[in-house]
């Protein structure tokens, strides 16, 4: 399935109007299928598919390494995609644990849950011994800048990167939505053996609840964004061990929690 499509329009500015052909991004219904039983169905952008159900099997606590899985495969139909999993017995309690009734809209990742008290569920608390330097963090959403090429085409996608001190944004996947970007990169990340722990999650958007949930089920210690965190979202990362750092920008940063990973260079120098 195509990740875009070119759609004719009718451009309205103040110097007239004008026909256009606008390149708008892909949504298609994606659903998780655990040993025969549908876990969920998400609107996402049809890339890098294995990579977000990998990422969305760990982030929703279903598996919690790779080899718990004993086959995948994706699968295409007319109305939308399967991502198929087949877990070793151990794992098939989790099928019941986390159900979702209905598909989730790109802007929620926590749509369809059965209850509230899963929306507040319990993560495990990061510990690393990451350090990022000041430079490093505030420069972060300008270097995932140069990973955005559905972004470039179509002015309609979030991102998120992984930042690795000394090295910058080593990998990154889009998505219409933010945590499916997320869950995107952290399958990735776990798809190539790389440790979560050893770098930070950089983000497009504002930093939400179930952004940091994601980062804590997938070990990421650090979570930076160009936008600002929810007060949950800061409530959660200092709980769970997480540093959050948002307004990321090349001026600058604010942080909220666990500031311990970041290293002011000038302050050292000094």
């Amino acid at each position: 399935m195509h990740t875009h499509v070119s759609i004719p329009g009718r451009a309205h500015r103040a110097d007239g109007a004008r026909t256009i052909h606008r390149a708008l991004p892909e949504e298609v219904p994606v659903a998780f299928v655990f040993n025969g039983t549908t876990q969920a169905v998400m609107m996402a952008t049809p890339a890098d598919l294995a990579d977000f159900a990998y990422g969305f099997a760990v982030t929703e606590g279903i598996v919690t390494d790779l080899g718990q899985v004993e086959d995948f495969e994706i699968a295409e139909h007319a109305q939308g995609i399967e991502a198929r999993f087949w877990l070793r017995k151990d794992r098939a309690n989790a099928l019941s644990e986390r159900r979702r009734s209905m598909a989730g809209p790109v802007g929620c990742g926590l749509c369809g849950l059965d209850s509230i008290e899963q929306v507040h569920r319990a993560v495990p608390r990061v510990s690393s011994g990451l350090r990022l330097s000041t430079a490093e963090l505030s420069q972060a959403t300008d270097a995932l800048r140069d990973y955005q090429s559905l972004h470039d085409l179509t002015r309609a996608t979030h991102a998120a990167g992984f930042l690795v001190p000394g090295t910058g944004v080593t990998l990154a996947r889009e998505d219409v939505g933010r945590h499916n970007a997320l869950d995107k990169l952290i399958g990735a990340l776990i798809r190539r053996s790389i440790a979560p722990t050893a770098g930070a999650a950089v983000m497009t958007s504002r930093l939400s609840l179930e952004l940091v949930q994601k980062c804590a089920f997938a070990g990421i210690p650090t979570l930076i964004a160009v936008s600002a965190p929810t007060g949950a979202a800061v409530r959660l990362a200092e709980n769970a061990g997480i540093t959050l750092a948002a307004f990321a920008r090349s001026n600058g940063f604010d942080l909220y929690s666990h500031p311990h990973r970041i290293i002011d260079e000038a302050a050292h120098v000094a």
